[in-house]
């Protein structure tokens, strides 16, 4: 699917003053992450202003048809006018918009909470012109019980937290409101839609559909041919088959999508920069009617608790990148979920070491973006609090104060029990025989933390970490230990088995197969696995 358009400066700079730091600590999008008009990829075409706050596509066609509001009472609003009252509030004029309010504080109704959190980020981003800015404020306060003034942020926050519902036709409306950024957006909220999520937590993340442009079948360079890495790089792994792929990290920053084929089987390495995790996942998959399919991806634009929905291709489905399950759309009303393959997080050195044979993404893209090393998102990554609150960049409400936000965790998900893994403690003991739900699991540490320093587009030189080499295995009935190198393992009986990236091999030929997992941000697997057990060393 081809890119339409991206974000002109001036909206990201309003966003920014609306919702930076100066402004209570609000988490805002990144402009690292839009394409300014010196960087745009071939095939894309920018927008000007009006486009941006351009008519958006029909959600549903009682939205243009919907009754005039009873702003002469009270009494409890019915569904009708409730989708009435929406409508006037984002498209009617000074008058139908302020009548909209006024009918809703009065009726005391709180489903319009969510509305009110919506228009919010409208003013803030120039897609709506009423109410005033400072009556949609008093209306949340007076409608909620909270004080949280002009702070989105904290708005969305305690909003997530709580069981208020909104009013119906609530996703086709806001589809309909973020359709004035990019139209495809009205498709993928709709009130037709199945959801698995509460469509009131997705939020715009500061690009239209695609403006993070996926890498389709990159390009390949021989280790010899890659020039432009330096040794100490991260890089992602993946190997298959005998076919081993390196995805620098500076180059997976810009796209956070890679489609590609590795030893044959097709892979979709995604990558949230957000949450800190790449997840590499099979693109065979089914269809509702059990059919076999292979999916591609893309980024839609949207976020859900700071990780980003991806969508596929065939049927525009938004999917969660951690867990690779479809969300919201037509897929989502089966019980679909893509299958994890191998990913390891290493230096390019080390990967090299150990495949010798690999091939490495091509700096020479076909999309025009600064490669550098921390360039789009190095701040972010060194946790620079003069932009970041609480080191985010989006609210997240679900947090746990356990660990550190941005602590690096390797995160396994077996018999549907989470587990996570300090990755400070895996490299301090390098091996760790455990049990994952009833899955009786080895990890094995190799490498260190790796200081990378880089420029950011915003505040010059930074400094942030990547984490180290991670992999698990089911042991069965064995229990490992340390060995005579990073890539060996003894067992009880002090045979020594060898790691490679898809089992243990053992000194017969015994084989114990690789279990997928992946890294994360500790917040951004908390956000979704509250549940999660974390590791104790």
């Amino acid at each position: 699917m081809s890119v339409l358009r991206t974000i002109p400066l001036i909206i990201l700079l309003l966003l920014l003053s609306a919702c930076g730091p100066a402004n209570s600590g609000t988490a805002t999008p990144d402009p690292d992450s839009a394409t300014d008009e010196s960087e745009a990829p071939s095939g894309e075409s920018e927008a000007s202003e009006s486009e941006v706050v351009a008519t958006a596509v029909p959600a549903e066609s009682e939205s243009s048809e919907a009754i005039e509001p009873n702003t002469a009472n009270s009494g409890p609003i019915g569904d009708e006018e409730a989708r009435s009252l929406m409508f006037n509030l984002s498209e009617g004029g000074t008058g139908d918009a302020q009548d909209a309010l006024d009918r809703i504080v009065a009726a005391e109704d709180q489903r319009f909470v969510s509305v009110l959190i919506e228009l919010m980020r409208g003013r803030q981003i120039g897609l709506v012109q009423y109410p005033p800015f400072d009556d949609i404020v008093s209306s949340l306060e007076a409608l909620s019980g909270q004080s949280w003034g002009d702070n989105w942020g904290d708005w969305i926050a305690w909003y997530g937290g709580t069981d208020l519902t909104p009013p119906p036709g609530f996703a086709s409306w806001k589809g309909r409101l973020l359709a004035g950024i990019d139209t495809y957006f009205g498709l993928f909220l709709q009130d037709s839609q199945p959801s698995k999520i509460r469509v009131e937590e997705v939020q715009w993340g500061g690009v239209v559909l695609d403006g993070i442009p996926a890498l389709d079948n990159p390009n390949m360079l021989s280790a010899a041919e890659a020039e432009y890495l330096e040794p100490w790089e991260p890089v992602f792994g993946i190997a298959i088959n005998g076919d081993a792929r390196a995805y620098p990290l500076r180059i997976l920053d810009w796209h956070e999508m890679a489609n590609d084929v590795v030893g044959g089987v097709p892979v979709s390495l995604a990558y949230c920069t957000l949450c800190g995790a790449a997840v590499a996942y099979d693109g065979r998959s089914v269809d509702l009617e059990g059919n076999d399919v292979t999916y591609t991806f893309g980024s839609s634009g949207f976020l859900f608790r700071s990780n980003k929905l991806m969508y596929d291709r065939s049927t525009l489905t938004l999917w969660n990148q951690l867990t690779g399950e479809p969300v919201l759309g037509e897929l989502a009303a089966g019980d679909i979920r893509l299958n994890l393959l191998p990913v390891v997080l290493t230096t390019w050195a080390d990967w090299q070491e150990q495949h010798p044979e690999t091939v490495v993404v091509d700096i020479e893209t076909g999309f025009s973006r600064v490669y550098v090393p921390g360039a789009a998102y190095g701040d972010y990554f060194a946790n620079d609090e003069r932009l970041f609150r609480d080191g985010l960049m989006f609210p997240v409400w679900q947090q746990s104060d356990q660990l550190f936000n941005k602590d690096h965790v390797y995160a396994l998900r077996l018999d549907d029990m989470p587990k996570a893994y300090p990755v400070v403690d895996l490299l301090a003991e390098r091996i760790v025989n455990d049990v994952v739900g009833e899955t009786a699991v080895t990890l094995v540490a190799a490498g260190e933390i790796v200081e990378v320093e880089g420029i950011s587009q915003r505040v010059g030189p930074v400094t942030y970490t990547s984490g180290a080499e991670i992999r698990a295995f089911a042991r069965g009935e064995h229990s490992f230990f340390p060995g005579a190198n990073d890539f060996e393992v003894v067992d009880e009986d002090g045979r020594p088995w060898q790691v490679t990236e898809e089992a243990l091999v053992g000194p017969d030929g015994e084989t114990l197969e690789r279990v997928n997992g992946h890294l994360a941000y500790w917040f951004g697997w908390y956000a979704f696995f509250p549940e999660t057990e974390l590791y104790q060393p």
